[in-house]
């Protein structure tokens, strides 16, 4: 077979495409793992988690001693090509595959142990002179390196791309929110009347809802920083040097800039992902709040006529194929559905973390995916609301006071002047009445126009 090379195993030879660098247990793992290969490949961020967490071992190794430096050159420039993005197209796995990720950690040996050969002008698939498993894998094994990966890209694409993007949605609200603070509108509980508040307080609790989402993903920070790297197989870091663990970690920490260390116990950072697990909650509290953002906005823009439609939102695409002129809220819509996909994903990251037995969790690549999966999907539905929704929010102040000077429930400023039962009266007789509160107060008599100008003040109420 010209276009195929026979690489070896454990298992015995195998046929790998020859155009390829990966090896014998991808090759593998390609043909036992064919579920959902399309939708369920690896991030590009886990590979490049892979590759930084390689070269800082093969670093830590050669400064130990326990690999020699030219080879261990080698595999930090083949590691450096890999987080450069050029080799991409060699890791080809699927999430569904064994749970502790080692077919996903063997594609990153072989590769890098095959570009490594060809940098030092050997022959690839020989494994000489650089081995994917005595070499790339040296003081490491699948049951540390994946949970390290997997917290390496999570803190990664938390950093870089969720919590910018929220918090610029967060500002942007905020900025609002100070601009329409002397707005008066109606406010409204169980999407009934209720007494004022101005718009821009109504907004203010959409930007405290930001903060508490943000300050719960920054908390979860720290137990992310926590690696597992020198654990090797159950944690006793055997076949790994005593300080290769902690020298790995320190090496990470200055290559990310985020202060990574080796976990201080590491059968909890094998047999559980807590950490992950707590990450995944807390983006499941962000969609929490990102959802009642998106679905006030659409009730307060409902209409244009027949709804609420007090505030006007960017009209960004025509919104039906037989209603000529009608416009929907679309990127609230899009948001909506990008938190419920991530309800799901925790659902799934959170039945995952219950897998551990003993000194493994068997599920840590699904869990890894889902919450990589929702960290990307809320980054990008923010950072796509706040361009083409939140930065055009206007307010629609006709309708707004039109609105208020219906709100019988105004009514609640006379409380203390003629008391809760004569108050009431006079609000159900205004609905029945079909008249303002104003001029049912005026008909029932006993209430002076001047004094129901003064006790029922909406600016006074918010």
């Amino acid at each position: 077979m010209k276009n195929h090379r026979t690489e070896t195993d454990s298992m015995g030879p195998i046929q790998v495409p020859a155009d390829r660098i990966w090896g014998a247990q991808t090759q593998r793992s390609l043909e036992h793992f064919p579920i959902g290969r399309e939708r369920f490949r690896w991030p590009r961020e886990m590979i490049k988690a892979f590759a930084q967490l390689k070269q800082s071992a093969a670093e830590a190794n050669a400064e130990l001693e326990e690999l020699n430096p030219k080879l261990a050159n080698a595999i930090s420039r083949a590691a450096e090509e890999i987080i450069g993005g050029h080799w991409d197209q060699e890791f080809p796995l699927v999430v569904f595959q064994t749970g502790s990720g080692t077919q996903s950690n063997m594609n990153a040996n072989e590769v890098i142990a095959n570009r490594a050969i060809q940098l030092l002008g050997g022959e690839i698939g020989s494994k000489n002179p650089v081995h994917p498993n005595d070499h790339v894998n040296r003081g490491q094994s699948s049951n540390d390196t994946f949970p390290t990966a997997m917290h390496l890209a999570i803190v990664d694409q938390l950093q870089a791309h969720l919590l910018p993007s929220v918090k610029s949605l967060r500002d942007g609200l905020q900025q609002k929110s100070e601009k329409y603070t002397r707005i008066i509108k109606t406010g409204r509980t169980h999407l009934q009347d209720a007494t004022p508040v101005t718009f821009g307080q109504e907004i203010s609790a959409w930007v405290a809802q930001l903060d508490f989402g943000l300050q719960q993903i920054e908390e979860c920070l720290p137990g992310l920083y926590d690696l597992a790297i020198g654990g090797t197989a159950v944690g006793t870091g055997l076949n790994a040097h005593p300080e290769f663990g902690g020298r790995c970690a320190s090496k990470l920490a200055d290559k990310t800039g985020h202060p990574f260390r080796s976990a201080p116990n590491k059968f909890f950072s094998l047999s559980a992902h807590d950490a992950v697990v707590r990450c995944s909650a807390s983006l499941r509290g962000l969609s929490v709040s990102l959802m009642k953002i998106a679905n006030d906005l659409r009730w307060l823009a409902s209409g244009p006529r027949c709804g609420l439609g007090e505030v006007n939102l960017p009209e960004n695409e025509p919104g039906s194929s037989i209603m000529p002129g009608k416009v929907n809220p679309t990127q609230c819509e899009a948001l909506i559905m990008v938190c419920m996909q991530v309800f799901g994903n925790d659902a799934t990251v959170a039945f995952a973390g219950s897998q551990g037995n003993f000194q493994l969790n068997v599920c840590k690549p699904v869990m890894a995916m889902n919450t990589l999966e929702s960290i990307q999907l809320l980054g990008d539905a923010c950072k796509a609301f706040t361009k083409y929704c939140a930065e055009g929010i206007e307010p629609n102040t006709g309708r707004m006071q039109e609105l208020l000077e219906k709100n019988l429930m105004l009514v609640t400023a006379l409380n203390r002047h003629i008391g809760y039962d004569a108050a009431a009266k006079l609000a159900k007789t205004a609905h029945q009445n079909g008249c303002t509160l104003r001029e049912a107060a005026l008909q029932k008599g006993g209430i002076s126009a001047d004094d129901f100008d003064r006790w029922v003040n909406a600016e006074d109420m918010t």
